[in-house]
């Protein structure tokens, strides 16, 4: 992999050297007055949450029927069954290799989750999934419905 941006002339290291106007903006130069920069502060993860496919909303933004919604949502999938690709001793056989998700091919040891119709995915690429949409992405089964009807026959 190269630098696609290359310029004929040679890299331009005088942009490394500190020169005075950048001491006077730190405060280290001749103006006295001046505030040093404000200190760094971390900014603070608000979890986005989807209470539709087509809505995204901060945490903070959620109704209180939203937050349930969701609430619920990932209590669902919190039951899906999950366990660690093992693809077998014979490499050959068919099974899935790939997450349909992110087109990434599973790798031994790598956490995953069943659903009901038994597609399995990379257990972080489905989890989001669900909390967009509450289907299987390869064949747009209802998870929550075929998850509920499970618990009716227990």
């Amino acid at each position: 992999m190269g630098n696609c941006l290359k310029s004929p002339t040679s890299d331009d290291i005088s942009l490394l050297h500190e020169s005075q106007s950048d001491r006077a903006s730190y405060g280290d130069g001749a103006d006295p007055d001046q505030e040093p920069p404000p200190p760094y502060q971390e900014q603070i993860h608000v979890p986005v949450y989807h209470p539709t496919p087509s809505q995204t909303r901060l945490v903070t933004q959620l109704t209180e029927e939203e937050q349930i919604r969701i609430a619920q949502r990932i209590g669902l999938i919190q039951h899906l069954p999950k366990g660690v690709y093992d693809p077998g001793r014979d490499g050959s056989e068919k099974k899935i290799r790939e997450c349909v998700i992110c087109m990434m091919d599973f790798v031994y040891g790598d956490p995953i989750r069943f659903l009901p119709c038994m597609h399995i995915y990379h257990m972080d690429c489905i989890d989001d999934w669900l909390m967009r949409s509450f289907t299987c992405p390869s064949c747009m089964e209802p998870v929550d419905a075929a998850l509920l009807s499970s618990y009716e026959t227990n």
